[in-house]
């Protein structure tokens, strides 16, 4: 990947003087709970510079993007996952990509948005609308990807990820993501966190009898994770990963069992795209070689990296 430079020198030093990008991994209440508290203000200021977004194309695939990195704790093993929203208002949707690596890419279905007036919430339910999520996943090992869609209910990214894992895995789990502009329209701060139930944990500590695995102990859980500060805002003062954990569901003796990396990244490069083209059909290819313009300008839409491709590399 190319990665584009952001040249706004103010806002490089306030992303240097926030927390770094990382996600920190948890469990608590004697591990019926499994949770992930996510930093991606990095993460979504390069997916802006390099698919050159503006603000409402900015919140939403940012948001996708962080729920995106969100379901990387969910995958076993060596996983490559798709998060896929298609609906019918003017966004059109999005296709987000997560790797158990850590990377994150993915773009809109709609870039730009067409709008008719100026923004007037950060709701984004009318550039949405109706239709569909979809998640594939696919193992290392697996010839096809194992693939779940439900209807759309919320209009809401978050929610209806949460609704998805409702519906098609009957487990509860929470998404938030949060995204904050300042007033140039700059993200200045950008995160999420993921929350999840694990029956099968069992889920009950003679030590703590608070723990017992019913739904009292969910409701509480949900009551902590619905008081939530803004997540965007909280990163974008400087705000601590582990103080937002300790704190918020101290409680429930959470454990912070793992830090790690998680960027905008994307495995394409000029090498690739050449073969690509290269192996193209003949006449397909002598046609290029022919007609196209020299260098020939390839856009990787998944990232927005855009790769010069000299013919004579064709031959």
């Amino acid at each position: 990947m190319i990665k584009a430079k952001i040249e706004d020198t103010e806002l490089l030093a306030h992303l240097d003087s926030i927390h770094k990008d990382e996600m920190t991994i948890f469990v608590m209440a004697d591990n019926a709970f499994r949770g992930a508290f996510l930093n991606g203000t990095r993460l979504v200021n390069q997916m802006r510079a390099n698919h050159n977004l503006g603000i409402l194309e900015t919140m939403i695939l940012g948001q996708a993007m962080l729920c995106g990195a969100l379901l990387i704790p969910t995958m076993k093993g060596r996983e490559h996952l798709t998060f896929r929203y298609d609906v019918n208002g003017p966004a059109a949707g999005f296709s987000v990509e997560a790797d158990s690596t850590g990377y994150v890419r993915g773009y809109l279905l709609q870039n730009k948005i067409p709008i008719d007036k100026p923004l007037e919430s950060w709701d984004l339910a009318p550039f949405l609308g109706d239709g569909t999520l979809t998640i594939s996943r696919i193992g290392e090992g697996m010839k096809e990807p194992q693939s779940g869609t439900v209807e759309i209910m919320y209009k809401n990214i978050a929610k209806d990820l949460a609704w998805y894992f409702a519906q098609s895995e009957q487990i509860h789990t929470a998404f938030n993501t949060s995204i904050q502009f300042d007033k140039r329209g700059r993200v200045v701060g950008a995160g999420g966190m993921f929350l999840q139930h694990i029956p099968e944990s069992g889920g009950y500590s003679k030590k703590s009898p608070r723990f017992q695995n019913d739904d009292s102990l969910i409701q509480r859980v949900e009551n902590a994770f619905s008081a939530m500060p803004s997540i965007g805002q909280w990163f974008s003062e400087g705000g601590n990963m582990r103080d937002v954990i300790y704190g918020l569901f101290r409680e429930f003796e959470p454990n912070a069992i793992l830090n790690r990396d998680i960027v905008f990244d994307c495995p394409c490069s000029l090498e690739s795209f050449t073969n690509h083209v290269r192996h193209l059909p003949k006449a397909e290819v002598e046609d290029i070689i022919k007609n196209d313009p020299n260098p020939i300008e390839i856009i990787c839409h998944n990232c927005g990296s855009r790769y010069l491709i000299d013919k004579k590399n064709l031959a």
